[in-house]
């Protein structure tokens, strides 16, 4: 848990959730020292643990970080639809990239964090569940709702991986049109199947 220095100092915090979040992302949780995310960060380990007692609380503290302003961001563009849902994503990956890269692609690997990066996940899946209620059979809501979000999430790690930020808004469009067309598709086939069935 952070001290009050962190309250005090916003800005060095940032920082150090940031080189974190490379060092984590790039070295893997075990592997990686505090003095590693100090060097990273350009300051010494009494500055580190000044602001995260532990290299678990820092790690948690890179995931909570990451994780709220994705909230944040959904909160602020939920009136826009899927559109806005994969602008909040996108948007907050291109701020915290590694950080996203750890929440959503490592931190569940991690023996000390599994746990606690699948309550993270089931929390995100929550307003998926919503989006696709109206759309699926019940019978197959659980499963299109995390279908749904590991496509998103899926499409904007890859698009870390293998886009570019200048074409980044021909990437919001085409990953809208692609959720969209899915949820259609499957309220296609839920009015085909209960017509038939009735």
């Amino acid at each position: 848990m952070a001290n009050t220095e962190t309250r005090r100092d916003p800005v060095r915090r940032k920082a150090l959730l940031q080189a974190a979040a490379a060092s984590f992302s790039h070295g893997g949780y075990a592997a990686t020292s505090m003095d590693d995310i100090a060097a990273a960060a350009g300051v010494t380990k009494l500055i580190v643990y000044r602001h995260f007692e532990a290299k678990e609380n820092l790690y948690r503290a890179v995931l909570e970080q990451v994780f709220d302003r994705q909230v944040e961001l959904f909160v602020e563009h939920i009136e826009m639809g899927a559109g806005g849902t994969t602008r909040a994503l996108l948007t907050v990956a291109r701020e915290w990239p590694d950080g996203f890269r750890l929440l959503w692609r490592h931190a569940a690997r991690e023996p000390q964090f599994a746990e606690y990066a699948l309550h993270l996940r089931d929390t995100a899946v929550g307003a998926a569940r919503e989006v696709v209620a109206p759309y699926v059979a019940p019978a197959m809501k659980e499963w299109a709702a995390q279908t749904l979000f590991d496509h998103l999430v899926d499409a904007v790690l890859n698009w870390l991986d293998h886009g570019t930020e200048a074409n980044d808004a021909a990437f919001i469009a085409a990953e809208t049109e692609g959720l969209r067309a899915t949820i259609t598709a499957w309220s296609n086939l839920r009015t085909k199947t209960s017509q038939s069935d009735g």
